[in-house]
């Protein structure tokens, strides 16, 4: 038989009333010497898209140090562990409390941190060091004090969040091939830095390889021969007028372009990768499509003086294919959402602020919790504490003063959020 669950104030106030609750507030409130040494060890790791498994590797043995269970590097790349319920039948429901693994930077990228008074300096320092640093520190302390939550935490330092990762990680742990299939009834994603932050609208993104291809040739020897750079350069600032909504606000960004072999040759092929966003999935198609009709027009154009015309004896003249094409795919593609208001982890999210002093800053954004909002899973994205700057940047800092409030705030987030997983009839769909 079930029952409903009570008010999410009433829940959090039991909640923090717990002996074990307070001892892991007291490992919080002494270890943030301990949080800074991991802290530092592992932004030493790279970890480019696609190249997380060092990283992975070391946050494995971190938690298997921890006495988390079932700890394992699953086929996709994520460095998993669990904390397992006080309540546990069969395929019984998770919690999901993730960090992504990877940066922003490529390979060859020198992330050695450097430490400036409070300050720790470098490449995905607070992106996502402060989440990883959290989501370590969080198993630490629930695993010191004994705390059993309501259903199992199932701790996740997860893979391709950033860029072309595309929730890669996310989407193997949500997907059919995964053990948690459909088991996972509630999910918090630690992002960045921020005490009182929390992302409950999930920003949709597409991202777009298009390129254009040609004969090529001598710049010399073969000059007039159609030029794929001009066209997609043509098209790209043809782009520039082309009007987005406002409301709901969708963006258009062209964020690299390539192409050409050396200055004395006609290009063979031209590249650009373009990035699509809105909160509406309806708005990111017709951009969509406006992208790919502007693009079509400009090779059509620059290809319609080649068409074959007849000879003067009524016979078609035979020329080479010196024809421009055009080839798009997409490289990304991140489902637009939101939390509905009135959902029980929305709820609970007010119910521990106010409980902790906190100020809630709801923001739209891309995160890891994209993925289970768009499957009407209630999700998450919250920051780790501390603050930062600099973000997807060399000169990227994180300062933790403050971090242990900001962990608190998701300890009390996770433990109510396992009550709502492990209560099936409480869940509330986010809706697209």
């Amino acid at each position: 038989m079930s029952f409903p669950l009570p008010p999410a104030p009433r829940r959090i106030a039991g909640l923090a009333e717990l002996r074990a609750v307070h001892q892991a507030f007291q490992w919080l409130h002494l270890n943030e010497v301990q949080l800074r040494r991991w802290q530092l060890e592992f932004l030493a790791i790279p970890a480019p898209p696609f190249g997380e498994g060092p990283r992975a590797a070391w946050f494995r043995d971190r938690f298997q140090d921890l006495g988390l269970e079932n700890v394992h590097i699953d086929a996709i790349g994520n460095a998993l562990g669990e904390l397992r319920g006080a309540n546990e039948g069969p395929d019984p429901p998770l919690m999901l409390l993730s960090a992504h693994l990877d940066t922003v930077f490529p390979e060859g990228t020198d992330c050695t941190p450097r430490e400036d008074g409070d300050r720790i300096l470098g490449p995905g320092s607070c992106d996502n060091g402060a989440g990883l640093a959290g989501l370590l520190g969080l198993a630490a302390a629930m695993k010191w004090s004994g705390v059993e939550p309501a259903c199992t935490i199932l701790f996740a330092a997860n893979v391709g969040e950033e860029g072309e990762g595309d929730l890669r990680g996310m989407r193997h742990l949500f997907g059919s091939g995964s053990e948690y299939f459909q088991r996972i009834g509630a999910a918090l994603a630690l992002e960045g830095s921020g005490t009182g932050s929390a992302v409950n609208r999930a920003l949709g993104g597409r991202r777009l390889r298009v390129t254009v291809g040609g004969p090529g040739g001598h710049s010399w020897a073969d000059a007039g021969r159609l030029n794929p750079i001009i066209a997609l350069s043509e098209a790209i600032a043809k782009l520039g007028d082309l009007r987005l909504p406002q409301r709901p606000r969708t963006t258009l960004n062209v964020g690299t372009i390539r192409g050409g072999t050396s200055v004395n040759s006609i290009p063979e092929f031209a590249t650009a990768d373009f990035d699509l966003r809105s909160i509406a999935p309806i708005e990111i198609d017709r951009a969509e499509l406006a992208v790919l009709r502007v693009l079509t027009n400009a090779v059509e154009r620059y290809n319609q003086p080649l068409a074959p015309a007849p000879s003067p004896g009524g016979v078609k003249a035979v020329i080479p294919d010196l024809r421009l094409t055009l080839h798009a795919e997409r490289i990304g593609d991140r489902p637009a959402a939101m939390l509905m208001p009135g959902s029980a982890i929305a709820q609970s999210l007010s119910a521990v602020d106010r409980h902790l002093g906190i100020g809630t800053e709801l923001r739209i954004g891309s995160t890891d919790a994209n993925l289970p909002l768009s499957l009407g899973i209630p999700a998450l994205a919250v920051g780790a504490g501390g603050h930062g700057a600099g973000v997807h940047t060399l000169a990227e800092f994180y300062d933790p003063t403050g971090r242990e409030l900001a962990l608190r705030r998701v300890l009390l987030l996770a433990l109510d959020a396992c009550q709502i997983a492990a209560a099936p009839q409480s869940l509330d769909a986010a809706a697209d």
